[in-house]
């Protein structure tokens, strides 16, 4: 993020690389239930992003020491595949990735009717097989599909998206070139109905006009990443019911 780049993000008209306009976010795909021995499972594609999830549970958490007596305790791992980047990265968890299946593990938990289920586990895998910027947001709304279709109660569907800022202005969405290159990147979750912030972060510099901007900004497309969400799931429970009746 900031490094100084000679690539032009914004034309003179505002354009950005892809061809986007500064409030429009990348092509955004949800498929569910891809995996037949995983409890719920969901795969996105997120612009250059490739996806996949995978939920088992709510089981009995192991080792017992680990149970919490009045809730679930969610576990979430993110782990960028060592071919998802350009340069291979190194396999197995990092700091990076740690620091993001906790943030995500607390993303769902606040999502998640826990209560329901104490002294159990529920284990969420997110495993990035191609990265474009936006992995830990992209990774949390496919998530958040895939325990809703492992039939775990939930208050609410978590949503995100990011924003931030490149040559001095405010845009939705950040491609790869604009995460590496720009000023400022603001990743927001929130659940869908409330609105309520349930992960944010910011590597770069906003002012508070600008963060309010950008901050907008994301609401407004979480009803539309949202959307697609609910019709990922419909069309599951469309084609399982097409099936049933043959």
């Amino acid at each position: 993020m900031g490094s100084e780049s000679n690539i032009k993000l914004l034309d003179e008209n505002g354009i950005r690389l892809d061809g986007r306009t500064p409030e429009q976010l990348r092509p955004i795909k949800i498929e569910t239930n891809l995996l037949e021995r995983a409890d719920g499972s969901a795969y996105i594609e997120w612009g250059g992003n490739k996806i996949m999830v995978a939920v088992y549970g709510p089981r009995e958490a192991y080792p017992k020491h680990t149970q919490d007596i009045e809730k679930a305790v969610v576990k979430a791992r993110y782990n960028m595949a060592a071919f998802s980047v350009d340069e291979r990265k190194r396999p197995g968890p990092d700091r990076r990735s740690v620091e993001i299946s906790k943030v995500i593990s607390e993303a769902l938990s606040s999502a998640i009717m826990v209560e329901q289920f104490p002294r159990a586990q529920i284990d969420v895998f997110i495993e990035v097989m191609q990265a474009d910027a936006g992995t830990r947001i992209a990774g949390l709304t496919a998530a958040s599909v895939a325990v809703a279709s492992a039939g775990i109660p939930m208050r609410d569907m978590v949503v995100g998206c990011t924003a931030g800022k490149v040559e001095g202005k405010v845009v939705l969405d950040l491609s790869k070139e604009e995460d590496n290159f720009g000023q400022a990147d603001l990743p927001i979750a929130v659940l869908s109905k409330s609105k309520r912030i349930v992960l944010i972060q910011m590597d770069g510099d906003l002012s508070l006009e600008e963060f309010e901007q950008a901050s907008g900004m994301i609401m407004k497309a979480t009803d539309n990443i949202a959307e697609i969400q609910r019709n990922a799931l419909i069309n599951r429970y469309s084609v399982e019911s097409i099936g049933d009746g043959e």
